[in-house]
């Protein structure tokens, strides 16, 4: 009898309120992206007052950013229009939605800022945006913003519904650097760290791989 075949987990975004305090929506990609491209880039102390102190220093944790595509496909659903009726309606404009609402204000806060605005009170902070986390198994879960999204519709149906499409999209990684100090955003950035040092510490030190006994 073979072995059962490990079921492969979704990728995909939480949405939760800005306190992070509770999950507003889940969103799971349909595929999972081949492939995640992920840059850092180290936050070093500057050396420009000369100081040779500051040369190995690190002024917080890097800037990482993660980059991929995700594909939307209606085929298999529309196979089955009986049991699939959204689709058969909408295509995946559903999924496309749930996606482009992540990074846009609700409607009703745009509503509140207009109204205030009109009775004559100034409106200075920005209007309230979700907390994003960047599921991708869980050893993985990282609070990011958002700061690039293209997608490309490949096919559309009879009523110009797109049923395909490839959805590109840039995260930036939220550190604890970039967070209010005690927040749950800070939270999660600072476990995702102390998870990646705990990761960091099953890789062995071993001087003897570089055909070295000791440094001197």
């Amino acid at each position: 009898m073979a072995p059962p075949i490990p079921k492969t987990l979704r990728g995909g975004l939480v949405i939760m309120n800005p306190d992070g305090t509770a999950v507003v929506r889940v969103v799971t990609f349909q595929y999972n992206p081949d492939t995640l491209s992920r840059s850092l880039v180290p936050r070093g102390a500057s050396t420009d007052a000369g100081d040779r102190m500051e040369a190995t220093r690190l002024k917080g944790p890097p800037a990482e950013t993660i980059k991929f595509d995700a594909e939307i496909d209606a085929a298999d659903q529309l196979e089955k229009p009986e049991n699939n009726p959204d689709t058969v309606t909408a295509g995946i404009l559903p999924e496309l939605a749930a996606l482009e609402t992540v990074i846009a204000p609700r409607s009703k806060d745009v509503k509140l800022a207009e109204s205030r605005a009109a009775s004559g009170m100034i409106e200075i902070l920005s209007l309230p945006s979700a907390l994003v986390l960047f599921v991708w198994g869980p050893k993985r879960v990282l609070p990011v913003r958002i700061q690039d999204f293209a997608v490309l519709e490949e096919a559309f149906d009879a009523n110009l519904n797109p049923i395909r499409a490839k959805v590109t999209m840039t995260l930036r990684v939220l550190s604890v650097d970039d967070l209010a100090p005690g927040s749950r955003a800070a939270g999660f950035a600072m476990a995702a760290m102390e998870k990646k040092e705990q990761i960091a510490k099953r890789q062995p030190s071993v001087l003897t791989a570089f055909g070295l006994k000791g440094l001197s």
